[in-house]
């Protein structure tokens, strides 16, 4: 078992190899590009789901089963139907959807419909609506989602990356430090994780900050 001085010395060590930064900047590019994909998803469905009950009705099995099945089910289907390289964007995507198509539909229902008729009668403009009554009802619910979601899309998608050992990712160096038995290596990347992660939610919050217009 390595120590905190050890770890450190690796992952000084993994941080001045070229290898290191493009194994995170694969893993990133992948996994944010998978966020924003299952984000988008989320809340345009959420919003569909908002306005047409069949929506709602359609969506709620399927929002139950990406929800449930282990995610090592879908990385296994994945790698038979689509192979290893981009598995990382649609893991993410599906788990991340789930989180924000919930938490967005929770907001879209808590909304003041007193408000909306008021912006009807006065025929408000519909980009007013969605940033003077939608924006700030859902920002809250966001905050919460987009914490717990991004969190949820770097595990999920370094674990799809461990099973599906695409070349140059983080889940290629996991991999790699468990079969040489480095666990020095193995917990300097799981930091590199954590960290990459931690500046990825404080930047996502800090975006919801100037949308809402209030701390976040």
């Amino acid at each position: 078992m390595a120590g905190p001085i050890e770890t450190l010395q690796k992952l000084i060590e993994l941080s001045g190899s070229e290898n290191f930064w493009a194994s995170v900047g694969s893993s990133l590019g992948h996994i944010l590009l998978g966020f924003v994909i299952g984000t988008v998803l989320g809340i345009v469905f959420s919003f569909l789901a908002y306005k047409e009950e069949l929506v709602r009705d359609f969506a709620r099995p399927i929002v139950g089963l990406l929800k449930t099945v282990p995610v090592a089910s879908f990385v296994i289907l994945l790698l038979i139907w689509l192979g290893s390289s981009n598995i990382s964007i649609f893991i993410s995507a599906m788990v991340v959807f789930p989180i924000i198509y919930v938490s967005t539909l929770e907001g879209f229902d808590a909304t003041d419909h007193k408000l909306l008729e008021m912006a009807h009668t006065f025929r408000m403009p519909e980009g007013n609506v969605i940033r003077y009554i939608y924006l700030p009802q859902l920002i809250p619910f966001f905050k919460s989602s987009f914490k717990l979601a991004i969190g949820m899309a770097f595990k999920s998608g370094i674990a799809a990356e461990v099973i599906g050992q695409p070349l140059e990712t983080i889940g290629n160096g996991l991999y790699n430090a468990k079969i040489y038995l480095e666990t020095g290596e193995l917990f300097a990347w799981t930091i590199a994780i954590v960290v990459i992660s931690f500046i990825c939610e404080k930047i996502l919050l800090l975006l919801l900050h100037v949308m809402g217009g209030r701390k976040a």
